[in-house]
């Protein structure tokens, strides 16, 4: 006898799933027919449970990049949507991506919608994704979504490869170099821990060097509390940014930019990367919802759906008012403006297509022109990498050289 996990559905067609002991898989089948069990799916109970854990699985971008590919391909070509998982099931080579796969295509067997099967495994397919998905079920551009969505993956992959590539010989200098800190403030730095002592007590050490010599008594006598405390910070803002208040506040500093300019005439330095994450969302919204509009889709049923494509709370929620205020007959154009999370020249042309009745068209142009822009400026920042790391390594030593020898200089020019 041997244990399978079923899912069936009984007379009133609710789903029920459980286990059964049965001598082989046709006696397991049997024995919910005698049930009034109408059996989906019946295997044994180990293979579930590999299914689940293969299913719980990061599945690697690349690979979802050409499962998107292919799928769109094969809707192109006319396969059902159905077949068509039970191909790329088939042909995949990766285990987690077939155990998603296989479970997406029994929900989708059973009626669930491509986008819910697909939202049940939240660590192989992201929100956006799902989303955009979902614009493609309800526009039925289902094979564009797909090979957007590829695009989009492929992209992101890129840009992390080429981000990893540009920061690999910095990074290994930053670490080399913070090693050789840690090193010095815990076995070389204690040792002029005397004379720094005898100008402390003249009031003539240096405040770098006070923060210096702080620092080496934290590494040497608390390190293990150091350890401790940035697990636990890690752990509760991971918890935090889990919940919908730390989602919308992590979502709004990643719109966030801080401009700073040195003098009062001097050149203005902009830190943070909230334009470029700003003009990615806004590229995404203008053509998820001028592709809905284009197919037909009513302007409220289109704003619903396209404001999840922005991947970003405080976006959403700001479309989400703009769209109660075209409900009340307003156009778009001004509860955009009003929210302040667009640009004045995308709202100008916003403004210009609803009164030219050319929405749908002038905002996939804004998607085309964003993605150009942005693609242009993601190049510079990336070159702009390498030499920030290695500034932030000579910052850091320049600092530990400055607080060791200034107390030497003042003893010298003392004497």
């Amino acid at each position: 006898m041997a244990d399978f996990h079923y899912i069936a559905r009984n007379l009133g067609g609710q789903q029920i799933d459980g286990t059964v002991s049965a001598a082989s898989q046709r006696d397991a089948l049997a024995s919910l027919t005698a049930r009034q069990l109408f059996p989906v799916r019946v295997e044994l109970l180990e293979d579930a449970i590999e299914v689940q854990n293969q299913s719980a699985r990061r599945v690697k971008p690349h690979v979802l990049a050409a499962f998107y590919g292919q799928m769109a391909d094969l809707l192109t070509a006319g396969v059902p949507l159905l077949r068509s998982l039970e191909l790329l099931r088939d042909k995949a080579s990766d285990q987690s991506l077939k155990a998603v796969l296989a479970d997406v295509q029994a929900q989708v067997a059973e009626g669930t919608s491509l986008t819910e099967s697909l939202r049940s495994h939240p660590r192989a397919f992201d929100e956006l994704a799902v989303s955009m998905v979902r614009a493609g079920e309800e526009g039925g551009f289902m094979e564009d979504v797909l090979r957007r969505i590829a695009m989009f993956t492929e992209h992101q992959e890129a840009l992390r490869r080429k981000v990893l590539g540009a920061l690999v010989y910095p990074s290994f200098l930053l670490f080399m170099g913070l090693g050789i800190v840690a090193a010095m403030l815990v076995f070389f730095v204690p040792r002029f821990e005397p004379i720094f002592a005898r100008l402390a007590e003249r009031g003539s050490l240096p405040q770098a060097t006070v923060v210096l010599m702080a620092m080496s008594t934290i590494l040497q006598d608390y390190w293990l509390l150091v350890l401790i405390a940035v697990g636990v910070s890690v752990v509760a803002i991971r918890r935090w940014m889990a919940t919908e208040a730390g989602k919308l506040r992590f979502d709004g500093l990643r719109l966030a930019s801080w401009k700073f300019r040195l003098g009062r005439n001097g050149p203005q330095i902009v830190l943070g990367a909230g334009e470029l994450s700003r003009s990615l969302s806004l590229s995404r919204f203008c053509r998820i919802l001028g592709t809905l509009l284009k197919n037909g889709v009513p302007i409220l049923h289109a704003l619903e759906i396209a404001r999840d494509a922005t991947g970003n709370m405080v976006l959403s929620r700001a479309i989400a008012e703009a769209a109660e205020s075209v409900s009340s007959g307003r156009s778009l154009a001004v509860p955009l403006s009003v929210s302040g999370q667009f640009a004045r020249e995308i709202v100008e042309m916003i403004s210009v297509g609803e009164e030219a009745n050319n929405l749908e068209n002038v905002l996939i142009g804004i998607s085309d022109n964003l993605e150009r822009y942005t693609g242009r400026r993601i190049d510079v920042v990336v070159r702009l990498l390498e030499p920030l790391m290695l500034l932030m390594m000579a910052a850091i030593v320049t600092f530990v050289i400055a607080a060791l020898l200034l107390p030497v200089l003042n003893m010298s020019s003392a004497f």
